[in-house]
């Protein structure tokens, strides 16, 4: 777990971390095990007790990457600048299993991550934080989670194909179940494909014969580009 890493980093043990979170002990402790699925709220907390961002969180800890993996570029930007995947999801934990997932695959295109549907549609039509992205390339393409606060991931899907500037973005839905009814009406809206969480790279593979366009995921370790 990256709080886990992070923690070490910063030389302080879990009974500090969690008095500067006000947090229980054992609750942090099932955290850094992976064995509780935290909701955004008490990440944040940790990511400030720690003095980082939750983008900087998600990222690899200096020194701390395996000799054997790869250099890698799959982390959670910070978004300010171009991306090629945006990946719209709430739950923390499913951000870090999908950077993972992308680091373990030797996966280099640059992720953004954003919290909830209003961000991704500032994000999407640079507005507000993200004015200064106007001059950069759209991502190459949205893995957009349905259930989000401020704005529902249906929304934010009808917005983004009703408008020319960005309908041609291909959108993979993210889901927990095929049976997800939202699906459904994800797929009537527009949607190109979708995901069960969490993502890792066959499954982004798994649907490229229903993708039409030329974007590309791109593996570090062959230096060769993946049709997608």
């Amino acid at each position: 777990m990256a709080i886990k890493r992070w923690r070490e980093r910063a030389h302080i043990s879990q009974e500090e971390l969690a008095w500067r979170a006000a947090l229980h002990r054992s609750y942090v402790a099932d955290i850094e095990r992976g064995v509780r699925n935290a909701s955004l709220q008490p990440i944040e907390k940790l990511a400030n007790a720690l003095g980082v961002s939750l983008a900087v969180l998600f990222e690899p800890v200096n020194g701390l990457r395996k000799a054997a993996d790869p250099p890698v570029s799959a982390t959670a930007e910070a978004t300010t600048g171009p991306v090629d995947i945006l990946m719209v999801e709430d739950d923390p934990r499913d951000v870090e299993l999908t950077l993972q997932a992308f680091r373990e695959a030797g996966i280099t295109n640059r992720v953004a991550a954003v919290r909830d549907g209003a961000e991704a549609l500032d994000y999407l039509f640079c507005l507000g934080q993200y004015a200064g992205l106007e001059r950069e390339p759209r991502p190459g393409v949205v893995l957009l989670d349905l259930h989000l606060p401020k704005l529902h991931g249906l929304e934010v899907l009808r917005r983004l194909k009703s408008s020319p500037r960005t309908a041609q973005i291909p959108v993979i839905v993210l889901t927990v179940s095929r049976d997800d009814e939202d699906v459904l009406e994800a797929t009537r809206l527009g949607a190109d494909a979708y995901i069960l969480k969490p993502v890792d790279f066959s499954g982004l593979s798994a649907v490229t014969p229903q993708l039409q366009f030329t974007w590309t995921l791109c593996k570090g370790q062959s230096k060769r580009s993946i049709p997608i």
